[in-house]
């Protein structure tokens, strides 16, 4: 069996993507399939760590646009994310994939906290490492938190698994004539304003280094066939 082309990748899932054709809530079917595709990175050899979002659970923008504190708002996210962190790995466990579900806020009647040195014994041990509730911090997405982790881990890539191929000037869905970027600088995606991730998480995988792959989770075998040395989706480095 060929070596993997990365020892070590931090996956990060919108909740949205846990939806499947929902409006709300975990789809089984795609829960399973997803567990199913970290299963079987872990028996490659790679070294899998996980951040999900809570947007299919809860989203503050609206609730702090009728009033809502903002801090609050943003509390009750990091809790949607351990939910679906919790959920994960439960799929993964009854797989018999091992998993650790580590959490930026104390919560640890229900999950571990989280602890750097910990969470990349658990990643030498071959088991599945969810980090939840973002940074544990308001007015932070779980795109930094995803861009944190990574680095705090050393991971060799951060993925970020979209509904779309990758990175375009516009979104393909409304602007079908969109430029597709198969490779391009954080500083080009900052200077475009391109919707890859917030600003913070750029900025931080920029600063660190930090090459992050924008791809469609839904396509078949995507993160095999990445993790097999394929070009797949867009590739952000840095540069000009």
């Amino acid at each position: 069996m060929t070596a993997p082309a990365y020892r070590r990748i931090l996956l990060k899932l919108s909740g949205e993507a846990l939806m499947g054709t929902g409006s709300h809530g975990i789809d089984p079917d795609v829960l399973e399939r997803l567990a199913g595709d970290v299963r079987d990175l872990i028996a490659s050899g790679v070294q899998v760590a996980l951040v999900i979002g809570g947007g299919n659970i809860f989203r503050g923008a609206g609730l702090a646009e009728r009033g809502m504190d903002r801090v609050t708002g943003d509390q009750i996210g990091m809790l949607a994310t351990v939910m679906n962190a919790l959920a994960m790995q439960d799929v993964l466990e009854r797989m018999s994939v091992p998993a650790r579900v580590m959490s930026a806020i104390k919560i640890n009647q229900v999950c571990e906290d989280y602890i750097r040195r910990r969470a990349v014994r658990h990643l030498e041990k071959g088991r599945a490492v969810i980090f939840a509730a973002g940074t544990g911090n308001p007015f932070f997405t779980t795109d930094s938190a995803a861009s944190l982790r990574a680095i705090e881990i050393g991971a060799e890539l951060l993925i970020k698994a979209t509904k779309v191929d990758g990175i375009y000037s516009a979104d393909p869905v409304k602007e079908p004539s969109a430029t597709f970027y198969p490779r391009l600088s954080y500083d080009q995606a900052l200077r475009e304003g391109l919707q890859v991730m917030d600003a913070t998480a750029i900025v931080l995988c920029r600063d660190h280094a930090m090459p992050l792959r924008v791809m469609n989770i839904n396509e078949p075998d995507a993160l095999p066939r990445l993790m097999r040395g394929e070009d797949i989706g867009s590739l952000v480095v840095s540069g000009n």
